[in-house]
């Protein structure tokens, strides 16, 4: 049986720097390797204060800003529809030059802790970029 469950999240905290970058003929050309460590509070069917998430980053340069992809994995630790434990996310998505960010993502096998072991599950989100919340959707089994 599968459930269905919704929410949304703010950032608390991003910390990204710069890994490396291609030579290019000036300020601004060429890819761009980043990575991020990321905080986020989770409300709704996943509950969660001040989760870690570690992303690695693309940026790409387009005609009127920074376009790329991301991969990444995010550890929360709450409740999801009231079942306490833990799992982790892996994430992976794109963002356009307004900053627009669409991203799926999967728990991965075997992280599930406490209430939550056996969490299998899929979901995603698009965040648009100045909005101060995101929603996502989550589609899990338990067992």
């Amino acid at each position: 049986m599968t459930t269905h469950t919704t929410g949304s999240f703010t950032f608390a905290d991003w910390q990204e720097k710069v890994v490396a970058e291609a030579g290019g003929g000036g300020e601004g050309d060429g890819p761009k390797l980043a990575s991020a460590v990321v905080t986020n509070h989770f409300t709704g069917g996943i509950a969660a204060t001040g989760t870690s998430c570690a992303y690695t980053i693309v940026h790409t340069t387009g005609e009127s800003g920074s376009a790329g992809s991301f991969t990444g994995h995010e550890l929360v630790s709450g409740t999801l529809d009231g079942r306490a434990g833990s799992f982790v996310l892996a994430e992976h998505g794109t963002f356009d030059e307004k900053g627009t960010v669409h991203c799926v993502f999967e728990v991965v096998p075997g992280s599930a802790t406490g209430e939550l072991a056996g969490l299998r599950g899929t979901g995603g989100f698009t965040a648009v970029h100045g909005e101060p919340s995101v929603a996502y959707t989550f589609d899990y089994g338990l067992g």
